[in-house]
């Protein structure tokens, strides 16, 4: 285990060092007089992508809009780079579709919710590091989920992203035919990330696969959405099934996230904290302030990597 107060070693953890270039696996992008990454309302044509976010090491993204506005604070103040009640601009501004934010090397941007949601975000956002000429990028998807036989509050940190039949896979259907991508992880990442919580020794954390749907109710076997096809016997059956192959939490981004983040060369961990654990129920009913609490966790922990490989801690 890396030392607390040490900084980590190249030898320890190759991702703070390796020498990585984003990848795209599109050549009509390089025949394109301007690419307009419409979502982001940004262009190559109107913005020097380079000179805005050529120093970017780190993405976090994230659901909510207001969350990653938060964690860019956050991280702007343990860097020693803002200071309380600083105001961080929306560089998304012209649009409503997401938002984004930057301090230094850390970039924050929402996502949505649901898997095309993210996937629209992640194009751009791919392309955008790639314009930008951007190496040794780590990307996070930090957010909330529901739990299975863990207790609220919990950390999971995904080891294999699944779909609904627990396959390590993301599905997509292109010209009619179906193709299927891989869901691989970084493992030496999301061990790193365990050794950071061992060192903040704040909440509780786990290393677990994590199945992504593509629905929160039925998707999701939950018995209180406006339509229920299975009893509830069914829907224990289902859930104890997911955590006898491995499944520790359930949310709907991270099998396309992993997919594409491996598919462009960039390394990537899940990070999600649990809400509840739904073998005991399929509402949440934290209160607000326990629910808040719980959501920054995620962003303690990757802002303890990022100040870590950043030399800070």
């Amino acid at each position: 285990m890396t030392s607390r107060g040490t900084k980590m070693k190249e030898s320890d953890n190759e991702q703070c060092s390796k020498d990585r270039l984003v990848r795209i696996s599109n050549p009509f992008i390089s025949k394109m007089k301007e690419d307009i990454l419409y979502h982001l309302n940004l262009g190559t044509g109107t913005h020097d992508f380079p000179a805005m976010f050529g120093d970017v090491k780190f993405v976090c993204v994230g659901g909510s809009p207001s969350r990653m506005k938060a964690f860019i604070s956050y991280m702007a103040e343990d860097l020693g780079l803002g200071q309380p009640g600083m105001e961080y601009p929306n560089i998304c501004a012209g649009t409503d579709r997401y938002a984004m934010y930057k301090i230094g090397p850390v970039l924050s941007i929402s996502h949505g919710m649901g898997v095309p949601s993210i996937a629209i975000m992640l194009h751009e956002l791919i392309k955008l590091l790639y314009h930008a000429k951007c190496s040794n990028v780590t990307i996070f998807r930090i957010g909330t989920s529901g739990g299975i036989g863990l207790e609220p509050g919990t950390v999971v940190i995904t080891r294999k992203a699944v779909d609904a039949c627990f396959k390590p896979e993301f599905e997509q259907i292109i010209l009619g035919k179906r193709v299927v991508r891989n869901t691989d992880l970084d493992e030496k990442l999301a061990q790193e990330l365990t050794k950071c919580a061992q060192e903040m020794n704040e909440f509780n954390t786990i290393i677990g696969n994590t199945m992504c749907t593509l629905d929160f109710y039925e998707g999701q076997a939950r018995l209180d959405g406006a339509f229920c096809s299975y009893t509830e016997e069914d829907k224990q059956k289902y859930l104890k099934a997911a955590c006898d192959a491995g499944v520790r939490n359930i949310e709907m981004e991270s099998s396309v996230f992993a997919a594409m983040c491996s598919a462009c060369g960039v390394q990537a961990a899940v990070v999600c904290v649990t809400l509840l654990n739904r073998l005991d129920g399929d509402q949440i009913t934290s209160s607000h302030e326990v629910l808040v609490e719980y959501q920054q966790r995620p962003q303690k922990l990757v802002g303890y990597y990022i100040k870590k490989c950043l030399g800070k801690i």
